[in-house]
C-alpha cells in the first residue's frame, strides 16, 4: 500500500534558500532539497483502490490561488532538544484553510485524522532523541525571508522511504480555481 500525503510544492530557489540554513548540530538530518515541502493532509498507508476516489475529492476542493513566503524558523520541542527544526510560511491562514478543505473531503471518504493543530511549515531537519541545540541557528535565521511565490495547485505525493530519507514522487496536481 502507498503511504500518501497531500502538500505543497516549494520552489527551487527557495529551496536553495533554505538549504543554507544547514549547519552542523549534534543528531540532525537536514531535509534534501527535493524533500522541502508543505504538508497539507497526510493519508498515510492508503490501499491503491482508493487512490481514484480521494482524487475525485480532492478535485471538487474550492480554493483560489494564493502568494506564501517563506519566513523566519521555528522548532518543535524545546530549542536545546527539538524533534524538527522548520520554516514558517505566512499568510498562513490560505494553508489552513486548504488543510481543513482536504481534511473535510478526506474524512467524509472515511480517513481518520489526530486532533493536532495544524501549523504550516516546511520541514528542514529533524532530530534523534539525543539532539542537540538550535538556539544558535534559531539567532542567527529565525527571522530570514527566504523567499515568495504563488500557489497554484496542490499534489498527492507518494512517499517511499530510502536510504537519505524519504523520497516523494507527485501522483497527482490539483489546480486551484482560477489557476491556468
Amino acid at each position: 500500500m502507498p503511504r500518501l500525503f497531500f502538500g505543497l510544492e516549494v520552489p527551487a530557489a527557495i529551496r536553495q534558500n533554505l538549504l543554507r540554513v544547514k549547519a552542523p548540530v549534534d543528531g540532525a538530518r537536514w531535509q534534501g532539497a527535493d524533500q522541502l515541502h508543505i504538508t497539507l493532509l497526510f493519508l498515510g498507508r492508503t490501499e491503491e483502490e482508493r487512490i481514484v476516489t480521494l482524487c475525485d475529492a480532492a478535485r471538487r476542493i474550492p480554493a483560489e490561488p494564493f502568494e506564501l513566503a517563506a519566513v523566519g524558523l521555528g522548532c518543535f520541542g524545546q530549542a536545546r532538544s527539538p524533534r524538527n527544526l522548520w520554516a514558517g510560511v505566512q499568510p498562513a491562514a490560505p494553508v489552513a484553510g486548504l488543510h481543513g478543505a482536504l481534511k473535510g473531503q478526506m474524512q467524509s471518504l472515511g480517513f481518520f485524522f489526530d486532533s493536532r493543530v495544524f501549523r504550516p511549515h516546511i520541514t528542514l531537519a529533524r532530530f534523534r532523541r539525543q539532539s542537540g541545540s538550535v538556539e544558535r541557528v534559531l539567532a542567527d535565521h529565525g527571522e530570514s525571508v527566504f523567499g515568495q511565490f504563488p500557489v497554484s495547485q496542490f499534489v498527492l505525493f507518494e512517499s517511499k522511504p530510502g536510504a537519505s530519507g524519504s523520497v516523494y514522487t507527485a501522483l497527482e496536481r490539483f489546480p486551484l480555481q482560477g489557476a491556468d
